[in-house]
């Protein structure tokens, strides 16, 4: 019985995905889009000052390896050949800096964390030298120049970490994001290790031409950033290299796609005007523009989509980000402690109903899209005797709707075709009380995949797609049908808008709260 199992389940794919707070691997049918089996660890995220936010490389590194070990076991539990899976994509939190040495194959400094806020200074000193009519940073990459961004983050290494000025002195300095580092260390590390990134993650580190798709010389010269210790840029979809140990040793690493792009690869937003939200640490609402650049007038990101293939045609998002989603989530349950696990959220929320009157602006790391305000911190308003944790936690899921309309919003006017509902992902959207409200708050349906692991799906579908290994088929006709579930909304069209003009009223007040002084002067 078993082996005429195996034999009917044909070609599977494994995908990684590696988080802000957690790594995943999962292993999908290629034909149908299944999900068979996958596992889960927590990172470690380390605020060792006030605004910074770490991860250990060598933790999540090994998060991959004990994802991937785990996986394969429970595929045997269940009688599934792993030698069926043919490709492994790689999908990561996006922006987050590492700086390793090539020949120890050691990191010389921690992650540093997209989230994270140290880089302040740098980011105020360099637009100092950005001339008013020519921002020649925005035009070429797409972005703000902003904390958020990977160049400003490597400028602070090379600045302030002397570790890793010697190993760039020495030659021994190699730069990447998580894809990079996993990539690198997955095909051989030292020993003949791959060195390459994918389009959508080099379209985050601000040193990337998104018009000639290649490393740029001014902005290099700008930030001063040496280009040989950049990684090759490749396609979204083609061999990388190939598993140099564990349980999937030999098998090719065929895809890679910044998170947000991955999702927006599994949710097949493969059309002009197509769009999905993704909840998880932040929340990020991307939107095809096709083969064109779109620059936003109402704070968005422009931002490399996909490109699914060597000899195929890039494609181009507008995004919305916003910082802390989940993230405010896991700050109730590890800072304050009102709730043990992230699940008892909904409990909170469930039996109050209403948030009666608070508003709880999360800007930890001040404001992301449409402000981009560096200078906001985390406000909790209009508190009464009556508030209680419930109301807190209502608050805190109201504020991830809230923060989603801004993006929409601003997505709409840009667009100029109003989106007429939202396709959603993300752990966050197993929360029922979150989808009612999200679409209570925005005023259209919002529709959530069955399947809401969709960013490991598009990394999964990018590399089964790679030539040469040729399992999964992208055309249209060939992708399996998804079943959603809809929630409609149920309130009034004026209680929505009263409620999302207090809530900008709160966000007005969360802003200014910082200056550079302030935030550097905390350093103990």
């Amino acid at each position: 019985m078993a082996a005429t199992k195996k034999a009917v389940l044909g070609p599977l794919v494994g995908a990684v995905d590696q988080g802000t707070s957690s790594t995943r691997f999962l292993v999908f049918n290629s034909k149908t889009a299944e999900l068979l089996s996958h596992h889960q660890v927590e990172i470690k995220q380390e605020f060792p000052r006030e605004g910074w936010v770490e991860q250990d490389p060598k933790e999540i590194l090994q998060s991959v390896y004990e994802c991937i070990e785990k996986t394969c076991e429970k595929l045997g539990q269940l009688n599934i050949d792993i030698s069926n899976i043919k490709a492994i994509g790689v999908s990561n939190q996006r922006e987050t800096t590492v700086v390793w040495d090539r020949l120890t194959g050691e990191p010389l400094y921690n992650a540093v964390v997209w989230l994270d806020l140290r880089t302040q200074s740098t980011v105020e000193n360099l637009s100092k030298r950005i001339p008013g009519n020519n921002n020649f940073v925005k035009s070429k990459t797409g972005l703000p120049l902003s904390t958020y961004f990977s160049a400003v983050k490597l400028r602070w290494l090379l600045d302030n970490v002397r570790k890793v000025q010697k190993a760039v002195e020495e030659d021994r300095a190699l730069f990447g994001t998580i894809d990079s580092w996993l990539i690198w260390s997955l095909t051989g590390g030292a020993n003949g290790g791959v060195h390459c990134t994918d389009v959508t993650n080099a379209s985050r580190t601000m040193l990337f031409n998104i018009h000639s798709l290649e490393w740029d010389k001014e902005l290099c010269e700008f930030f001063e950033i040496p280009i040989k210790i950049l990684p090759n840029v490749r396609s979204s979809s083609e061999i990388y290299g190939l598993m140099k140990a564990g349980a999937l040793e030999g098998v090719p690493i065929s895809g890679c796609l910044g998170d947000q792009s991955a999702a927006l690869v599994g949710q097949m937003c493969f059309q002009d005007g197509q769009a999905k939200n993704t909840y998880g640490t932040g929340c990020f609402l991307l939107c095809n523009t096709g083969r064109k650049c779109v620059f936003s007038e109402h704070g968005l990101l422009t931002t490399v989509a996909y490109k699914l293939g060597r000899d195929k045609p890039v494609y181009y998002a507008l995004e919305g980000s916003v910082a802390i989603a989940g993230a405010v989530i896991r700050w109730l349950r590890d800072n304050l402690g009102i709730i043990k696990t992230s699940e008892e959220i909904e409990k909170l929320a469930k039996e109050v109903g209403t948030s009666y009157g608070c508003y709880f602006v999360p800007a930890f790391s001040g404001l992301y899209a449409p402000y981009w305000e560096p200078s906001a911190r985390g406000i909790i308003c209009g508190l009464t005797q009556f508030t209680n944790k419930c109301h807190i936690a209502f608050a805190a899921l109201e504020a991830v709707c809230f923060q989603t309309r801004e993006i929409l919003d601003a997505m709409n006017r840009d667009c100029g075709i109003p989106l007429s509902h939202l396709q959603v992902d993300g752990g966050m959207t197993n929360n029922k009380i979150l989808m009612q409200l999200q679409a209570d708050i925005l005023y259209i349906p919002v529709v959530k995949p069955s399947m809401p692991e969709t960013t490991a799906l598009g990394a999964a579908m990018a590399a089964g797609a790679a030539e040469g290994v040729g399992v999964w088929s992208l055309k249209p006709e060939d992708l399996s049908a998804v079943t959603m579930e809809r929630f409609e909304p149920q309130i009034n069209a004026e209680e929505s808008e009263i409620r999302y003009s207090t809530w900008k009223k709160a966000v007005m007040k969360s802003m200014g709260w910082v200056t550079t002084q302030s935030s550097e002067s905390g350093i103990p």
